[in-house]
Order: structure tokens, then sequence, then C-alpha cells
């Protein structure tokens, strides 16, 4: 099912989500070519854009053959957010996301991410200034509500609409679960029986049934995949196939792990460097090897590797085992 996003129209509705220290360029670039219909840029600072921060001007880079994609903003002042959006029309994403989900506290104590549902009128107003300034269809990424006190996940959505996002991305998680307990799909249903523009769900999508379960439950027009992708850049492949097929495919192959970690190895290199590249990609293989023999061993031993010579050496060996 292909999903449209104002005048942006994917090749199908599953989309990688943001997230910080996970989906950089090369990232992307994988799990584009594994099948998803959009990616997701780590989010970015309007505060910091505004300075010109060069770490901040970084995270912006695209590579060509990664379209669509999405850049996340966030923030809390309306009118620098809109001075931001005039400044980066010029960027070559193709949607223009904003952050209303993040629970970290560094970003919620500033008011900013899953804070600003709290408070329903600034957000409404920073909406107003994203879709007025920005030339890319605006979407809007937010939680269930910020504890179970305040669920408030459509209202949140209709102030979208009204203010004339074109689609909201809704986690079924409240800001006081973090990513702890199972995500409420209830909630997205309610958000996308009270609006007309495209819900994405969000939330415990980790495999190919439940991201059906997901579409049957809520009548979501689009699936975001977030940690179950984490390792796993092959879920998009298999969502999609099993979407149109009902078909279920094979895990992938040893050879296949192997073949893709030490691609997404040589991606990290070519865009950040040895020292970053090498660095970054332990987390990486953390998850590529979870749940292979010795891979405990293995990441004992990856967190010393120093060299990206060392760490493709260390790929060959546990997956040659």
């Amino acid at each position: 099912m292909r999903l449209k996003i104002g005048n942006v129209e994917l090749e199908n509705n599953i989309v990688l989500a943001p997230m910080a220290g996970v989906t950089d360029l090369p990232f992307r670039i994988l799990c584009r070519e594994l099948g998803a219909g959009m990616v997701c840029m780590e989010m970015i600072s309007a505060k910091a854009l505004s300075y010109h921060n060069k770490n901040t001007v970084d995270l912006m880079k695209i590579y060509e053959g990664e379209h669509p994609v999405s850049m996340q903003l966030f923030g809390s002042e309306p009118e620098l957010i809109g001075e931001v959006v005039e400044e980066i029309n010029s960027n070559p994403n193709d949607i223009l996301d904003f952050n209303m989900g993040c629970p970290v506290p560094k970003v919620v104590n500033n008011g900013e991410g899953s804070a600003l549902m709290k408070n329903p009128d600034l957000a409404y107003k920073i909406m107003e200034q994203l879709v007025k300034h920005s030339t890319k269809p605006v979407t809007v990424k937010f939680r269930k509500g910020f504890d179970l006190e305040h669920v408030n996940a459509v209202e949140i959505a209709k102030a979208a609409e009204a203010a004339g996002v074109s689609a909201v991305a809704v986690h079924g998680r409240t800001r006081a679960q973090y990513y702890s307990g199972e995500a409420d799909w209830d909630i997205i249903g309610q958000v996308k029986a009270a609006v007309n523009i495209p819900v994405i769900g969000n939330g415990d999508v980790t495999s190919p049934e439940k991201a059906m379960r997901l579409t049957q439950m809520t009548g979501c027009d689009g699936i975001m995949i977030g940690r179950g992708a984490e390792g796993n850049p092959w879920i998009f492949r298999d969502v999609k196939h099993y979407l149109e097929t009902g078909e279920l495919l094979p895990p992938p192959s040893r050879e296949e792990k192997k073949s893709v970690a030490i691609r997404h190895a040589e991606l990290m290199l070519q865009y950040k460097g040895e020292y970053i590249a090498t660095k970054e990609m332990r987390k990486h293989l953390a998850w590529y090897t979870a749940g292979m023999p010795n891979s405990s061993k293995f990441r004992q031993k990856i967190n010393s590797m120093e060299t990206m010579e060392q760490l493709l050496e260390g790929v060959n060996e546990i997956f040659n085992v």
C-alpha cells in the first residue's frame, strides 16, 4: 500500500522512525535499500541550527539514493522555529517533521519534545509556524500523552490537522513510559478516527505479523518502525512482502547478515571517517550478532577494537564460525 504525505508519494507505507544516534546517513541508506518507503533523520535542534552549529549542520546531510527522506526538528520557540524553517527550505529533504515525542529528560526539561504535549496551545503555534514557513509537507510525531493522567493524542492530532499539518505519527506510549511496557495501539485507532490526514502508527512493530495487526486494529495509513530495525534492517523487506502477499520470508542467512554488516561498516567509513565509524559501529554489531553463538564474548571484544580493519576481522570471525 502506498502512502501519500502532501505532494510526496512513498513507494510503500513502511517508515523508518527517527532515532537519535541510530538513523544516521549510513543506516538510512541500508534501510531504504532493504525496502523502507521513507526514512527519517535523527532529530535536529532548531536552536542549534539558528546558531549554525557545525555538528548540527552535518546531521542534515542527505544522500541522493535515500529519498524520500524526512528531516526532524525539535524546539519550543515558534518564531525561532519559523525563521529556521525558512533557512533550511533549500535542504534536499522531502518532508519536514517535528518532534513532540522525545522522552529524554534534557529535552523535556527544556519544554521540548514530549513536554509540548502538556502545552497544546504552544504546540499549535509551533505547528502553524512550521506549515506557514515550510515549502515541504509538514508532519508531526507525538505520543499517547505525557502520562496516563494526560492522554491527549487525539487533541494534538486535531490541532495538527487544523494547523495544516500533512500527516501525524503516533507512538502508543506516554512519555512516562519511555519505551517500557506495551504500546497502546487503541490510541492510534482513536487518532485515525478523529482526523482526515494520514496517521502513521508507531510502537512495538518488531515483526511482519505485528505490522499487519497494527494496520488491522487501527486502520492506520502507515507503519513506523524504530527499535525493531536495530540490527534488523531486513524488517522493511519482510514487512513489505508480508503485507503484499501474506507470505513470511525466511530470516536472513548468516552470509546475508555478514554482507549487510560489512556494507554498513563501509558506509560508516565512507561518511564518517575511521575513528568515528569504528566507535559507532560497535553498537550496530552488537545488535547484528545478538543471539548468535559466542555473541556476548564478541561484544566484549568489539568494544576494544580501534580500527576498521580490526572490526572487519571480527565480523568475519563471528559470522564464519
